[in-house]
């Protein structure tokens, strides 16, 4: 993997972008994954794929967040400018305005079933909006927005290594429920990746979503996971509220897939949440069992 420092990036700007080469170049609290994300002055962010599988996210922000934004009531990402490759780093990136708010904690949501309420409103908002000539499900997005059952063979693998201590049986339940409840309506816009790192509140309230890099169109199960990710039980039926059983049964199978590829992840606050996403999803068939409608 590429080492994308503050001294990289303050030189392409320099040589790229003079117009702002005299504002300070630093990185953010918290940088993602897939992009290292850093402040531009106050009012600017750039974003730096960290490897080739993370290319297309720049072209499709590019492409795609000008025209969503106009159909949005929230703020969301948006490129200013797209930068070229160089001798120093092989890809495209981008400038684009900084949106201000925390990303979502645990401390900073006052009232979790109204945000959960906000984030639903702002995902059938999303939904809404025309799809013509939008990008499928598929690798350029890691197939969010397809069918679950693309991660069986890794699901599969995981019940097998963890079934000494997880209750497998109820899990391969679940799985099995998920990949066998089929989106058969026409494809919808996705985030594609709603977590609470893209996520910004004020005042404990939804103000903004970022990092639109794995987009596309398709089912929207996958921007549910959040359900069982972050929610509890109270706020997460306000949160799936108006969804079909199907649509839901795949939701958390999302859920359910990257927690048991993560539970044993070397990040300990990644591990921590995979462990915390299970036991949920545990607890929730249980009840369901007992008679308890999920």
């Amino acid at each position: 993997m590429i080492e994308i420092t503050t001294t990289l990036v303050k030189k392409m700007i320099d040589t790229q972008f003079p117009e702002w080469s005299s504002l300070e170049v630093r990185p953010v609290a918290k940088s993602g994954h897939d992009n290292r994300t850093f402040h531009l002055g106050d009012k600017m962010a750039i974003r730096l794929p960290s490897g080739s599988a993370y290319v297309p996210q720049i072209e499709k922000e590019a492409r795609w967040l000008p025209f969503l934004a106009r159909y949005l009531s929230l703020p969301i990402s948006n490129p200013i400018a797209i930068g070229k490759p160089s001798e120093d780093y092989p890809f495209i990136w981008s400038v684009n305005s900084y949106l201000g708010g925390e990303t979502v904690n645990e401390t900073n949501i006052s009232d979790k079933i109204r945000f959960a309420k906000e984030l639903a409103s702002f995902l059938r908002e999303l939904q809404s909006i025309n799809t013509a000539a939008a990008p499928e499900a598929g690798e350029h997005n890691f197939f969010r927005g397809a069918s679950p059952e693309v991660y069986s063979h890794q699901v599969y693998a995981a019940l097998e290594a963890h079934r000494n201590d997880l209750p497998t049986d109820k899990l391969r339940i679940l799985w099995e429920q998920a990949i066998s409840a089929k989106w058969e309506k026409q494809s919808v816009w996705i985030h594609g990746d709603v977590a609470p790192g893209n996520l910004l509140v004020k005042n404990g309230s939804l103000c903004g979503v970022i990092d639109f890099g794995i987009m596309g169109i398709g089912d929207p199960a996958c921007d549910y996971a959040m359900a069982w990710t972050f929610f509890d039980d109270k706020s997460r039926k306000y949160f799936l509220q108006g969804l079909d059983k199907g649509t839901v049964d795949r939701a958390r199978g999302w859920a359910l897939w990257k927690a048991l590829i993560t539970c044993t992840d070397t990040n300990e606050a990644v591990a921590e949440n995979a462990k915390h996403t299970l036991n949920e999803i545990i607890i929730e068939f249980d009840k369901t069992c007992k008679g308890e409608s999920i």
